[in-house]
């Protein structure tokens, strides 16, 4: 009973310590983003750039940053990629939406900054986006002579997406979101000058009706999202007193091949909920887990999961996705092996 008490405190300290250091100063801000980020962008927006007609270039860069807009995690991405893909989407340009889409969620980047240095929120965020466009490419050269049926009716529906706000526009109004998510807890009298110019912004450029759908999107992410980042919070704060240290820095303490190798595995089979990876990262560094095997786990963990890979199987066959797994292992563990080495210190 004792030790049930103490690893239930353990739990609690580390949900009371992150709830006084993250919360308003970080998670609020990324909400209302991802909140305006998809009231600015639709996924019929994204989608209609991946037709095999469109501009190479223009389908894999769309691909590549397409998780910064959709927010989803390795199993939600399925259905819209097996969507595309029968309607006839490259395989290139479709795989790396596949591995964009939870990758480069635009939250996870930015707690991931917060909460486990800048330096792998960058490399975090850089690395998945050159993910993105390799292994699409990858993936189309191996699988070259494999055609998927093109179906223009499909692709021409996507192309029907009504205009969104001017480029001037969304670059004021997101420069002064981010602004006030950089400044809130070192100047807050900058946060609060760009919080008055975003509500004036949004009044000013938005309709009643926009600005609703805004909050009502800003409380979607809020509710889907924050019940789950508790429950992993308060088990990383538990997974803190149960592993011992000597565990964790005995396999993952040094930047060793193997440990990246590991942990890449690792990711690429369990299944974390969206964020919650980022505080049992935390965890696993607080216990000695050395930066370069930290950064191959978020790149492997928001794209696979054994549920997902077992769905993509049924989608493209097994030869695809067990490429597409290998592909992914493989680059997580060198990119975090080699960031490791030259960049995180």
């Amino acid at each position: 009973m004792s030790y049930l008490l103490d690893l239930l405190e353990a739990g609690w300290l580390g949900l009371v310590d992150y709830l006084s250091f993250h919360v308003l100063t970080c998670l609020v801000p990324a909400f209302f983003i991802a909140g305006a980020i998809t009231l600015f962008f639709s996924q019929a927006t994204v989608l209609k750039y991946f037709g095999p007609k469109s501009n190479k270039v223009v389908s894999y860069g769309v691909a590549s940053i397409s998780g910064t807009v959709l927010a989803v995690c390795s199993c939600t991405v399925l259905p819209i990629f097996g969507g595309i893909y029968k309607r006839g989407a490259g395989l290139g340009p479709a795989v790396a939406f596949l591995y964009s889409g939870p990758a480069i969620n635009i939250l996870a980047i930015i707690y991931s900054a917060r909460l486990l240095g800048y330096d792998i929120g960058v490399a975090r965020a850089v690395g998945a986006i050159a993910f993105s466009v390799v292994i699409g490419l990858l993936m189309a050269l191996i699988f070259i002579r494999d055609k998927t049926k093109y179906d223009e009716k499909a692709f021409a529906a996507l192309e029907k997406e009504p205009e969104g706000k001017k480029l001037w526009q969304q670059v004021i109004y997101f420069g002064s979101l981010i602004g006030i998510l950089v400044f809130l807890a070192s100047k807050n009298w900058i946060a609060a000058a760009l919080s008055f110019a975003v509500l004036g912004f949004a009044l000013r450029w938005f309709s009643l009706e926009e600005i609703k759908m805004w909050l009502k999107e800003t409380f979607f992410f809020t509710k889907k999202i924050f019940p789950w980042l508790i429950g992993g919070v308060f088990f990383a704060g538990m997974l803190r007193f149960v592993i011992p240290p000597n565990w964790v820095s005995a396999f993952a303490g040094q930047n060793t091949l193997q440990a990246n190798f590991g942990v890449s595995l690792f990711g690429a089979a369990t299944y974390f909920a969206t964020l919650t990876e980022v505080p049992l990262m935390r965890a696993f560094m607080d216990l000695g887990m050395t930066k370069g095997p930290v950064l191959s786990m978020l790149l492997a963990d928001p794209a696979l999961s054994i549920p997902s890979i077992l769905v993509l199987g049924s989608l493209i066959g097994w030869k695809k996705t067990f490429t597409y797994v290998g592909l992914v292992v493989v680059m997580a563990a060198m990119t975090g092996f080699m960031l490791g080495a030259w960049f995180l210190k």
